[in-house]
């Protein structure tokens, strides 16, 4: 297998980076660094254990780092020590005696980081201001600036409802019954429930919005909380009570990132090839664990075999009608697919992801027309009509999801070139070179 058109693997606005062309169909086995999702959620929980935890395989991203740094200003030591994996070293966490103020923590472009740090805050004695990079300040915040106050957090946003905002901590919050709409974003309900044990008197935590997307996020996050000792009980859908208790300091294993899998699998779909990720866990509350259904979906072949998924490509990719309600992260990779595809698709409940590192759904479809492709926007989602491609700039408008998505589009459309390719490293900083390693790899190997 060889690639044609490819360059190195970094890129800048005033050079973009070639997407390279599969000239016949892929066969490769590409490991996955860890989840970011776990990752974030366990360095959270880690901080506020009581004592020290051992984070193994954890992920080493722009999205990690970002966590780090702002527990690290908060008073938790960590400490990257010597681990077995392929992908750096492991993260020794050490909470602090009581997390300190007067800081400022900058979140990035991250949204685990902004929503899972302020419910923290609120604990600080002393002042804390979240501020995030500028392509991020109009991230949906104000469900969660409303639900601290509402639980006697003292928050000056300047009359804005969004970052930057100065959380006044007072070394405790009194929690207890909450109802929130979170149906902008699931990390609202996660970053209260990773947060609550440590409220006086935990929390009741209610849903109430006709919608609430990304569903298995919020289960990672209730079952990151039981294996550290802190049972959620559920008594509907939509509600959580969270009893106050600091978690239990353990040691712990990140799984690969599943969601960050997709695009390689992707591959293999496009292509007509086949692609394995091994350490792919039998059971999973990750999004991406949901790939092993939809890719047969479109007309592939998904299967597990000795801890490892293998996806091959079938003589046609079908067009399909999705509920990706519970894995809207998943859309850029499917759309891409679905460009290809012998029929149109629709993917919908996926209207939230307007709220991301950009607008995705106007992103993916000015992106795919401006490439010759067709695609329209839905009040809650995006139909793909499959066109013939032509090579063109591809946006990555700061999302690392874009520039995945626009790297399997070049797999078969000669001339793509996506703007940013350097915007991976989000979550997935070795993107260039596993992708790279992918197409160059032996087949018969």
């Amino acid at each position: 297998m060889t690639a044609t058109g490819y360059s190195p693997d970094s890129s800048t606005p005033d050079s973009p980076w070639p997407a390279p062309v599969a000239d016949s169909p892929v066969h490769a086995t590409v490991s996955i660094p860890g989840s970011k999702s776990l990752t974030n959620r366990k360095l959270v929980l880690a901080a506020i254990a009581d004592q020290p935890s051992t984070l193994v395989s954890p992920l080493h991203s722009d999205d990690s780092a970002r966590m780090i740094e702002a527990l690290r200003t908060l008073g938790t030591e960590i400490e990257e020590v010597e681990g077995a994996g392929p992908f750096g070293p492991d993260l020794y966490v050490t909470p602090a005696p009581a997390l300190t103020g007067d800081v400022t923590v900058d979140c990035g472009q991250a949204g685990t980081v902004m929503r899972f740090v302020a419910p923290l805050a609120g604990l600080v004695h002393g002042d804390v201001t979240l501020t995030a990079h500028h392509s991020a300040l109009h991230r949906p915040m104000g469900v969660m600036i409303k639900a601290l106050r509402e639980i006697g957090v003292d928050i000056d946003d300047g009359g804005n409802w969004s970052l930057p905002f100065t959380v006044k901590g007072r070394g405790h919050v009194r929690g207890g019954e909450l109802t929130i709409d979170a149906s902008t974003s699931s990390q609202f309900v996660s970053g209260l429930l990773l947060a609550a044990p440590r409220f006086d008197v935990g929390l009741h935590l209610v849903h109430s919005g006709e919608r609430l997307p990304s569903l298995p996020h919020i289960d990672m996050t209730v079952e990151v909380l039981a294996r550290r000792g802190v049972h959620v009980e559920r008594p509907t859908p939509h509600e959580w009570i969270v009893p106050a208790g600091a978690p239990r300091g353990r040691d712990a294993v990140i799984e690969p990132d599943l969601s960050n899998a997709a695009p390689f699998l992707a591959a293999a779909v496009v292509t007509g090839g086949t692609v394995t990720i091994p350490g792919w866990p039998a059971s999973s509350t990750q999004p991406g664990a949901l790939l092993s259904d939809i890719f047969p979906l479109l007309g592939a072949r998904a299967s597990r075999r000795g801890g490892a998924l293998t996806v091959s490509g079938g003589g046609r990719i079908a067009g399909v009608d999705l509920d990706l309600t519970a894995a809207s992260e998943l859309t850029p990779t499917l759309f891409a697919v679905a460009a290809f595809a012998d029929a149109p698709t629709t993917l919908h409940g996926i209207g939230h992801i307007r709220g991301h590192e950009t607008d995705r759904i106007a992103a993916l479809v000015q992106n795919l027309r401006a490439l010759g492709g067709e695609a329209e926007e839905l009040p809650d989602g995006i139909r793909i009509l499959p066109r013939p491609l032509r090579g063109g700039l591809w946006r990555a408008h700061h999302d690392h999801r874009l520039a995945t998505a626009g790297a399997i589009i070049g797999l078969r459309v000669p001339g793509v070139q996506v703007d940013d390719i350097g915007t991976t490293a989000k979550t997935l900083p070795e993107f260039p070179e596993l992708w790279r390693q992918l197409l160059s790899a032996d087949p018969a190997a």
